[in-house]
């Protein structure tokens, strides 16, 4: 009986960020807002606040307290709560590694293309019927324009496009791996990009991923390879001027769709209701 009501009082956000804890104080007067979804709970309770004029949902990709390493994310439950809670263009932040050696640690990186080298994750929503998304340009063209020209007013060293390969993890990559990858013309590694970016367009969500270089991968690198502890430190040097390329995107990006994303399920049927 008291659902309804509940539901009509949860707060409504227009924009996701999906990131890690060093991205937590970024919004204004946030409350959590605790939420369910078909899929589980998300990884932590949405927090929904302000920046400037715009509400913004953060759930924290990891949970708030890193316990879900990149294959174990929940991320379709993820996806569904920011589309539960009115969001339709999504930010997401993430750590990389590099592998281009003209991209050091602290470039930032806004990629055009993904390659998925993931096994075993839950990637799609449609597990009934034949839903076939259109996924041949991944991230959104508009996000990807307004967070490049944030990243340069931060005064980032920032390249608009690239492709990043995704990997399970939670190990980093051997030599031959990188040596693999860089030899196809990737540029980039990380472990979370997919299946949530895959979900999102699932969504007909707007998904742009801002690429934050923490290393150059064990292929490009000489001496020891990656290490976690470095790839945290870098990633908490530069988050005050990631959160400020995040502040000036959420402002600029248009809630206007007329994207390819906005319009990524027409003439689809769809085996169940979207929220």
């Amino acid at each position: 009986m008291d659902a309804e009501p509940a539901m009509a009082q949860r707060p409504r956000a227009e924009i996701g960020v999906i990131g890690g804890s060093g991205l937590y104080t970024f919004l204004d007067d946030a409350v959590e807002v605790p939420i369910d979804t078909p899929y589980g709970p998300p990884s932590d309770a949405p927090v929904v606040g302000a920046v400037g004029d715009r509400s913004v949902a953060f759930p924290p990709r990891h949970g708030r307290d890193h316990r879900y390493p990149p294959h174990r994310i929940p991320y379709r439950a993820n996806l569904w709560a920011l589309r539960s809670l009115g969001v339709r263009q999504v930010f997401g932040p993430c750590a990389v590694g590099s592998l281009r050696p003209d991209w050091p640690a602290g470039q930032l990186v806004v990629p055009d293309q993904l390659v998925d080298r993931t096994s075993g994750r839950d990637a799609t929503f449609y597990d009934e019927g034949a839903v076939h998304v259109a996924f041949a340009d991944p991230y959104c063209p508009r996000g990807r324009a307004v967070a490049t020209a944030a990243a340069r007013d931060a005064q980032f060293s920032v390249a608009d496009s690239g492709t990043m390969v995704v990997i399970n993890g939670p190990r980093f990559s051997t030599r031959a791996e990188s040596w693999s990858y860089a030899s196809a013309g990737w540029s980039l590694i990380n472990m979370t990009a997919s299946p949530e970016t895959t979900l999102a367009r699932e969504l007909a969500l707007c998904y742009t991923a801002i690429a934050l270089v923490t290393d150059l991968d064990a292929g490009i690198e000489e001496g020891g390879g990656v290490s976690q502890h470095e790839v945290f430190r870098v990633f908490a040097d530069n988050v005050a001027r990631l959160r400020t390329v995040l502040y000036a995107a959420i402002g600029e990006v248009s809630l206007d769709r007329d994207c390819l994303c906005a319009h990524a399920l027409d003439g689809i049927d769809l085996p169940m209701e979207l929220p």
